[in-house]
């Protein structure tokens, strides 16, 4: 059971929630676009699907009655004093912000050519919208938090799975051709999500992983970092 809710968390917050806030912020310019009615449904469609898709995904790989999947007392790979937890989660929010800006300027605008002015005419970035992505930075660090905590092997295998997970989970809904999006600039946003997401997971595995010293050998597996 703790397996299959965290599966919910980490797949309805990377689908849903990270990508919908977004949605909710930028409403105002949006709503001729994205009728503010349909937001709550958007947000109740993703949490059905994640609690239907995470028993299933965990059914399938054989982890619904394995015990000690979590192995609380062994891993100790995110194990820090909370002075380090400060300045490490400080400097994945900004690393975050770099990213968020330098993806859609130097990726996304590019991409999208002269789409990008018709489809966003009239958009304003509010004043705090900075602050914003940092508290989406720190959402996306615990929604990895699991994950890292759950891999047993060397430290990039965790780095390339929440790489993918970050990528693959939020890019996936911008592969098919939707209603809200004109073609140029759904491309262009999977390219901007997709890369920018797989740069920030390795990032956030390899931040935490600074200043940590080695955990201990369990038998039978390899050393976690």
């Amino acid at each position: 059971m703790p397996l299959v809710l965290t599966v919910v968390v980490v797949f309805y917050g990377i689908m849903t929630f990270l990508s919908q806030i977004e949605t909710v912020v930028f409403l105002k310019q949006l709503v001729d676009i994205v009728p503010a009615e349909v937001i709550p449904k958007l947000f109740l469609q993703g949490a059905i699907v994640a609690i239907l898709f995470s028993p299933l995904a965990v059914l399938v790989h054989g982890k619904m009655k394995k015990k000690g999947y979590f192995l609380p007392q062994q891993n100790t790979r995110l194990h820090m004093p909370v002075v380090q937890w400060i300045w490490k989660l400080a400097l994945l929010a900004v690393i975050y912000i770099i990213i968020y800006i330098g993806f859609g300027m130097f990726v996304f605008v590019p991409l999208a050519g002269d789409a990008f002015q018709q489809f966003y005419a009239g958009l304003e970035m509010p004043q705090w919208i900075l602050p914003f992505q940092g508290v989406r930075a720190l959402i996306w660090v615990a929604l990895a938090l699991p994950v890292i905590r759950m891999m047993k092997g060397p430290w990039w295998e965790a780095g390339l799975a929440v790489s993918l997970l970050f990528s693959v989970l939020m890019g996936a809904q911008l592969l098919l051709p939707n209603e809200f999006m004109p073609e140029v600039i759904r491309r262009a946003h999977f390219f901007e999500v997709t890369a920018s997401n797989f740069l920030y997971g390795w990032i956030v595995v390899w931040v935490l992983k600074l200043g940590n010293k080695k955990a201990i050998r369990i038998p039978g597996y390899r050393d976690y970092w």
